[in-house]
Parts: structure tokens; sequence; C-alpha cells
């Protein structure tokens, strides 16, 4: 017999990565980690600079993954849910920006001093005084506000790497170096404030980068902040109250939740009944009634009485860290577009050293000094700077899915956004998306009491939504209703118990019933005519709006659902869908959507239940809401929340205007380095002023960006 294999115990790990900072170092850090033996999987998140590590313990552990990284030149550690690498960051750009503004501001002045005596009597002396005060100034400010661009720079090239810090660090270094070459051997001229103002200028730029990148970890780690912090625990045996952190609550502990008290994890409640505002995690803006037996959600605010849940799930496991873990998962996807980008900034670094030494070669060649084609090269270092070129599309996805996110929509993957912008048709599952998929008898008062209390008895096993909406009309009427002791549950036929059956009509025996009529129960007992129960499921308050706001755009609406053609055609006639299939099974719904993309046509397909994850899979792109079956939501591109159908022409318009953004700043980074690039290499632009136009666009890219965070539509 062959040797048993066993499959290793995979454990994980989050790292964060300080000098991480371009789409250059994810590569680089995916690769390295990837080719470690022991690691199955490493996604690096650019916005959080975390990157989530899934590897073997038995063969690697974290000081393994840690020196993996540190052997290509990326400082990492594991995150501990403090101040991580991208907070730190920040604070190190704002330090070091504050220090080149003030010191850029004080040269400015020598350096006016300075100007005006050139054209006056001021003696070389003074001139030469001034000189070296303001390099007095600018060295330590160098030093200190230059560190973000040095340490990424030499990180990289200690390992023989480039990056895009490594042109930025050459420049500020060779302007630097030049004035002081040029002070110490008493030049008419120093670029003192040129080296500092260029620091400052791409400080700025930045810094801007990562306030926009910090979005992304404002909309998710806001979430978690807004969950609550402490949680009151009864302990069973004596009844008493204990405060403790909500992070040590456990699954099976009951837990105390006041009035005005945020809930601190998942649970189910077991005494009491309130009101909930459940905006945060549901997106509804009206409170919600709750009561025994309901499920509620960490982060939901008690608007009423004391209630007392039992734990469902401990902090880190609830639907709120999960709808975190998500916004953070759809910033690490690899889209098209941030493909393109990150293949463009990759061979910008060997272009640009290769431009600036072709740049103060030609120069030279000439005739010119050394002076003034080191000067020219340095500009053509900065001003090639791919920043724009690199924020182009991480931007963009970054404030779509923020967006997104406070709308109760939450994108999985980046590459989401590109597939709902190509979109021009929709199609629903009925039951459970164009409907709530909890169906209520209908017309309970016609019913008998006898005739209701007995069919509820046998209801009363089984866990069908149609047995279930008997027995709740059932406890309506009459309260709690007790199960037959014999009823027994055939799959797919109905419940017996004796000689009476409750179930299809069918099964029943049950032979004038309509034959398209799915929702509808028949109660049959020997000497007695059967009755029938009929049901309705009552549709999402807003889907005729949504349908009609996605026919106004020009796209064609469709029901793929597996029930009868009766209820399906009703709906689709009360909401004005454009086609409507019924009967379908799973094979059928993805040979329909074959056949849309055969003819071209990009479907989106919205659904919730366990058959429609094939579907969800199949089709171009795909939307669940947050009740749907597991399987769906994971088949799924992005999940909605809350009852509002008006989800799905909101995730189309908002893709589709990322898209339109993305094309804008392609088009201004290709703009920029068509115009700026020429104009340097001909000399025509200082150091000084390339860091300002380099700034700017950057700048321009992620304002273009912002602009998501209004209303748009198609």
């Amino acid at each position: 017999m062959g040797e048993t294999v066993t499959a290793p115990d995979w454990g994980e790990t989050v790292l964060t990565v300080s000098n991480m900072h371009c789409g250059g170092c994810v590569r680089g850090i995916e690769r390295a980690l990837g080719e470690t033996a022991g690691v199955a999987e490493a996604r690096a998140n650019l916005t959080t600079k975390r990157v989530r590590v899934r590897f073997d313990p038995a063969r690697i552990d974290v000081q393994g993954l840690v020196k993996a990284l540190a052997s290509t030149g990326f400082q990492a550690a594991r995150f501990d849910g403090g101040l991580d690498a991208a907070d730190s960051e920040q604070r190190l750009l704002l330090r070091s920006l504050s220090v080149a503004g003030f010191a850029a501001a004080n040269i400015m002045l020598l350096m006016v001093g300075v100007w005006a005596g050139l054209a006056g009597d001021m003696e070389s002396v003074t001139r030469d005084l001034f000189h070296w005060i303001a390099a007095a100034i600018a060295l330590p400010t160098v030093a200190y506000s230059g560190r973000p661009f040095f340490r990424s720079a030499w990180s990289a090239l200690r390992v023989r790497r480039l990056n895009m810090d490594v042109p930025i660090s050459l420049a500020v270094l060779l302007a630097t170096g030049m004035s002081l070459w040029q002070t110490w051997t008493g030049a008419e001229e120093a670029y003192f404030d040129a080296a500092v103002m260029l620091l400052f200028f791409l400080l700025i730029g930045r810094f801007l980068d990562a306030r926009v990148r910090g979005k992304a970890r404002e909309a998710a780690g806001n979430l978690l902040a807004l969950s609550a912090t402490e949680a009151t625990v009864i302990d069973q045996e004596t009844g008493a109250h204990h405060r403790i952190p909500a992070g040590e609550v456990a699954v099976g502990d009951r837990v105390l939740v006041a009035s005005g008290e945020k809930i601190p994890v998942d649970g189910r409640i077991l005494e009491g009944s309130t009101q909930l505002d459940t905006a945060l995690v549901t997106g509804e803006t009206m409170p919600a009634a709750a009561k025994a037996g309901d499920t509620v959600y960490a982060g939901c605010v008690n608007l009423g009485g004391a209630v007392t849940i039992d734990a469902i799930s401990m902090a880190d496991d609830s639907l709120l860290a999960e709808i975190a873990r998500l916004m953070e998962n759809a910033q690490q996807g690899r889209a098209r577009f941030v493909r393109l980008a990150d293949r463009a900034a990759k061979i910008y670094a060997p272009l640009v050293h290769t431009l600036g030494a072709a740049t103060f070669a030609g120069w030279m060649i000439y005739g010119a000094g050394v002076e003034q084609s080191l000067m020219t090269a340095i500009a053509v270092l900065i001003i090639t700077c791919p920043c724009a070129l690199g924020l182009a599309v991480p931007a963009v996805q970054v404030v779509a899915a923020g967006r997104l996110m406070r709308r109760g929509v939450l994108v999985k993957t980046g590459a989401a956004l590109e597939r709902f912008a190509e979109i021009d048709r929709v199609v629903f599952d009925k039951t459970g998306t164009l409907t709530f998929g909890q169906p209520s008898l209908l017309a309970p008062e016609s019913i008998a009491d006898d005739d209701l209390r007995l069919a509820a008895s046998l209801a009363a096993v089984s866990r069908h939504p149609l047995s279930q909406a008997v027995v709740r009309a059932a406890e309506e009427r009459f309260g709690t209703i007790g199960a037959a002791p014999d009823a027994l549950e055939t799959a797919g036929a109905g419940i017996q118990a004796g000689n009476v059956k409750i179930g299809s009509a069918a099964w029943c025996g049950v032979t004038d019933a309509p034959q398209q009529d799915q929702t509808a129960l028949w109660l049959a007992r020997p000497d007695a005519t059967p009755v029938a129960f009929h049901f309705h499921d009552r549709l999402r308050p807003d889907a005729k709006a949504a349908i009609d706001t996605l026919r106004g755009w020009g796209m064609r609406t469709a029901i793929l659902s597996g029930d009868e053609q009766g209820p399906v055609a009703a709906v689709a006639d009360e909401l004005g869908v454009d086609e409507a299939h019924a009967r379908l099974s799973p094979k059928d719904k993805i040979a329909y959507l074959e056949n849309c993309k055969a003819n071209g046509v990009r479907v989106l397909m919205v659904g919730d239940g366990l058959n429609d994850a094939p579907a969800l899979a199949a089709a171009n792109a795909s939307l669940s809401p947050a009740t749907a079956a597991d399987i769906s939501q994971t088949a799924a591109d992005m999940v909605f929340q809350g009852a509002s159908l008006s989800a799905v022409p909101e995730a189309i318009a908002v893709a589709q205007a990322a898209r339109r953004r993305v094309f804008e700043n392609f088009g201004l980074a290709v703009l920029y380095n068509s115009v700026s690039i020429p104009f340097a290499v001909m000399g025509y632009v200082t150091p000084l002023l390339a860091a300002a136009v380099m700034s700017t666009s950057s700048i321009l890219v992620t304002m273009n960006a912002l602009r998501l965070r209004g209303r748009s539509a198609p």
C-alpha cells in the first residue's frame, strides 16, 4: 500500500511591511514569499501595507517569513493590531513635510537676497555667507526629510532591485551635492532652495498618496472602531454580571446589552425585545424590531429595552469583522487595469535612469558644462517619476469600494469593478432575490380554526419555508403550536401523521389543483374535502424601481428561476421584466448565460440560493444578498446588505463611473509624460519646476478619483 500523505494544517498570519510603496513592491513581496518553502499563499495589500500569508507551521514560522522578506530588502514584522506601517508612514511623512516646508521658506528668503545682490553690488563674501547659511539649513533638512525616499531606495539597491524612489533619491542627492560643491568653490549660484523645495513637493505628493490609500483603511477600520469595546457577560451559574473586553466573549456566553449600548458580538436574543439601529451593518436607516429568537449582529445599537443574547460568534468572527475583511480583500485584487499600470511602472525605473544618463551625455556632447548637463539630467529623473501612473487605478478602486461600502455593497475583488462596468444585461433569481424568500400564508382568516391548527401541528416538524409560514400563521391565532408526535416528513413531497397529510397536490391525491401552482400546500384527511393553503412571497420594496432604472439605462432584464411558470410570470409582470424563464435547473441557468456570452452579451447575475452558485460563478459579473447561502456569497463578486435592491443599479453606476475615472487618469498620466519629458530633456525645466509638475500630476489624479464620492450614473 502507498504511504498516506497528510495535508498540512495551514497557519495564517498578517505581516506589516513598512517599505511597501508601489506596485513593484507588491510583486516583489508576493514573489519572495511565494518562492519560500512552506508558503501556500501570500497576498500583499498596498493600501494597508500588510501581507496576509498562509503557510505550513511545520516547515516555516513567522520569523522565517520575516527573514525571507528581509533577504529581498523588505522590512516586515507581525501585525499586532496596533499602530501599523501605514499609520507610521503617514506620521513620518507629515513630520518630514513640516520640516521641509519650514526649511524651504527660510532658504528661499536667503536666496531672494542673493538674487537681488547679483543684480546689485553684493560682495562675494556676503553672497558666500548666505550660501553657507543655506547649506547649514539644507543639509540636515535633506538628511531628515529625505528619509522616506532614501530608506526605500537603499532597501531596493541593497538587493539589486530598482523602485520609483531610486531616481528621486538620486536627484535630491545630486542637487544637494552640486550645491555644496558650488558653495565650496565660491560660485555665483547654488541650488539648495531647489533641493529642499524638491523634497517639499515630493513629500506633498507622497503624503496625499498615503492619505488617499488611508481612506480605504478608514472605511473598513471605522467599522471595527464603531463596534463595542466591552461587554457585560452574565455568569450562568451565579447570575453575576462581569464587564470584559468584547474580544474575550466566547461562543455560548450570555451577554446583557443595555439600552443605548452597542451589541458586542453576533448573537441570538434569549430574553427581551427591542428596536435596533442596524444602519452600520445593513445600511437600513429605520430601526428594526428584534425579539427572542432573532439573530442580532455586532455593531448594532440597542434603542429599546435591555436584552440578553446568546453569543454565536467571537468578535473576530462577527459579520462586522467579515465586512472589514471583505473591504481589505477588495483592494488586494489584481484587476486588468492594475496589472497594466504595474507593468508600465515596472519598466519605468530602468527607463528613467537610462533617459537621465542619456540626457546628461547628450548635453555634455552638445557642449554644455557639467553643471547645466547635471541639472538637466536631475530634472529628467524627477519629472519622469511614474507616481501619477501608479496612482491611476488604486486611487479609483479605493474611493469606489469605499463609496459602495457606505451604501451597503461590499466589493470582494478589485476586478469586480471592471466586470460590473461592462454589463449590458441583468438577470435575477426570483425567490430570495427579487423577493424576500419568506413566504406568508395568503388570507389566513379564510381558513377554519381546526384546519389551521391541524396543518400547523404537522408543519411544525419541517423547516420548509411554506411549512414555517403555516406555523407562524397558526401561532398568531392560537399561540404556541405543538408538533404532532408521529409526523414524518418526505423530502420534496410533504408531511404525514397517520392518515393526515400536508404537502403537494400530487402527494396528497388532489387531482383538480392548478398544475403550475407550486406555492400551495394541501391538507388531506379521510372523509374530508382537501384544504388549500396559498402563499405569497413579498417583493423587495424597491425591486420595481431598480428594474425601471436598469431598463432606463438600456439594459435588458430577465428572471431565471426554478419555480413554476405561474409565480414567475406574475412577478415578471408586476416588475416589468423583459424575460421570464421558469422551471430552470442550475444547468439550464448556466446554458442561458453561456448562450448570452456566445452572442457577445455581458451578463450580471443576481442570486442567493445554493442552486444559484454555479450561475453566479459562470456569469460575467455577480451580486448576492447578505442573506444568501455561504456558497453563493463566495461565488459572487459583490455582496449587498439590507433589503434594498437599489444596490444593483448603484453597483453598476459606480463601476461605470470608476472605469471613466481610470481612463481619465491614464489619459492624464500619458499627457503629463508626453508634454513634460521632452521639455525636461531639452532643458526648459528646472529641478524645482520638475518637482512641482510631478507632484501636481499626482494630485490631479487623486482629485479626479475623489470625484467618485459624488453621485453618478451611466
